[in-house]
């Protein structure tokens, strides 16, 4: 037997009330927010309060605190509230040139720099009125990634650290290593006696969390000193310079984020193993006509990507 309430006994109208309670925590900042009476919007904290059997806000002298409850519902008020506005902004007929749509990506700063900024370009030329929120991931995000991707679009991550889901292949990059061009101790060209002796900076240091050429070096029996870690690839050279570090990045980002003066890029003494960045979803947008724009978009710009990469080389 099932002791869930059916939602045709809910007020769904609660929910927008607690999301605007919860980000607010004042019920005269909320009600200032939904436009609503103050007396409108205590009648539904009163019936949330009811619902809940927990005060939601609790008051602490002059302030009101979140119970521990509310903290809890914070997250899903958020995820619960986008989906229904997804819900609803879907159309039979969808017209992206006409479209006001906001998609949600979650991705690296890396990701945003290359990808998401041609993606979010080309989107301004063929449907202006469109919109891309880019949010930064992290490993318990990634952890949770099935979860997470009901609540927004798409999420950028190279393969590796995903599976079961379906997916585009956007892009590839190789990777590089970055150093002062006046460290002492780097000749040429990066050395394994290098990778294993001199200090390191990186990226998302942890069991879950971590880049395929990190691992790379540890599975060639070096196990690298570790100077500092850092959850995003922009500041890495702020972590580099002025001493004798190393770090890898990606060749892409390095093309524009490191100075020609200052630093050296160079390639690795070992077969790094290239990035093959993709786009991933949940299944429910397999059939969203929105989403499939999206998605096309992400493949155009991939391909631009690639091609300017290749007229380089060339």
């Amino acid at each position: 037997m099932t002791t869930e309430t059916p939602l045709s006994r809910l007020d769904l109208n609660l929910l927008v009330s607690l999301d605007a309670l919860l980000t607010e925590r004042s019920v005269t900042r909320a009600a200032e927010r939904l436009h609503l009476s103050q007396p409108a919007l205590s009648a539904s904290l009163g019936r949330l309060r009811t619902h809940f059997n927990d005060k939601i806000l609790a008051r602490t002298g002059n302030t009101y605190e979140l119970t521990p409850l509310a903290v809890r519902l914070s997250e899903l008020t958020a995820t619960a509230l986008d989906s229904a506005r997804r819900v609803f902004d879907s159309q039979a007929e969808w017209n992206p040139t006409q479209s006001t749509r906001e998609f949600t990506v979650l991705g690296s700063d890396y990701g945003f720099a290359t990808i998401g900024a041609a993606v979010s370009k080309l989107a301004a030329d063929t449907a202006p009125g469109v919109r891309f929120r880019f949010r930064m991931h992290n490993p318990s995000i990634v952890e949770d990634a099935i979860a997470q991707l009901r609540s927004v679009d798409a999420m950028m991550i190279p393969h590796g650290f995903l599976s079961d889901l379906p997916y585009s292949d956007v892009f590839t990059d190789e990777w590089r290593i970055i150093c002062t061009d006046d460290n002492p101790h780097v000749g040429e060209h990066i050395t394994m006696e290098n990778i294993a002796e001199l200090p390191w900076v990186f990226n998302y240091l942890s069991r879950s969390a971590f880049t395929s050429a990190s691992r790379q070096i540890r599975e060639l029996g070096i196990e690298p000193t570790v100077a500092a870690v850092v959850e995003g690839f922009h500041v890495l050279p702020h972590f580099v310079e002025g001493t004798n570090r190393l770090a890898l990045m990606q060749k892409r980002l390095t093309d524009v984020l490191i100075p020609r003066e200052g630093f050296r890029v160079l390639e690795p003494p070992f077969d790094a193993t290239p990035i093959s960045a993709a786009l991933w979803w949940h299944p429910t947008h397999n059939s969203d006509p929105e989403h499939a724009w999206m998605r096309r978009l992400f493949a155009q710009a991939g391909a631009a990507m690639q091609a300017e990469a290749g007229a380089a080389a060339a």
